[in-house]
């Protein structure tokens, strides 16, 4: 009876094994699936404090997106210049348009091609907790290209 049971027990195991090899790739096949070639890129440029020049890091993160946009149509790119809460609103407002602007010159010069911008600016809006805790984090710009595949 022991053995009956080994002997099916084995059976069983080497019957699921031989059809898991084919079973497994037919599922992976469902679940892992090639990434759009021209799907939109995203990118967070971090700045210093009262700084809207782009560094060295964010020109690298701005290549690096110019880069995976190559081969694709540029349809629009979105820039979103933003603040912390430290010194006045007005002064964190046209600090947030500078910093998009920033942004959108370093985009050029990374290469992008022309496209449609649509800039925008939030200055500190959002920048402090419910707990009124300052967010340094939003010392940054948002960077959204969105990509189609060119037309033949």
């Amino acid at each position: 009876m022991t053995m009956v049971r080994g002997l099916g027990a084995a059976v069983l195991v080497v019957s699921v094994l031989g059809a898991g090899c084919t079973t497994m790739t037919s599922a992976r096949d469902r679940i892992v699936t090639r990434e759009a070639r021209c799907a939109d890129v995203t990118a967070e440029i971090y700045f210093e404090p009262d700084s809207a020049e782009v560094t060295k890091e964010g020109r690298a993160v701005l290549r690096a997106a110019a880069d995976q946009a190559k081969g694709c149509q540029v349809d629009k790119v979105l820039v979103m210049g933003l603040a912390d809460a430290a010194g006045a609103p007005a002064a964190n407002l046209e600090l947030s348009r500078q910093r998009a602007s920033s942004v959108t010159q370093a985009l050029a010069a990374s290469g992008l091609p022309a496209a449609e911008l649509d800039l925008s600016a939030a200055g500190q809006a959002g920048s402090t907790t419910t707990g009124g805790d300052n967010r340094p984090l939003r010392r940054r710009a948002d960077v959204t290209l969105k990509l189609s595949t060119p037309r033949k």
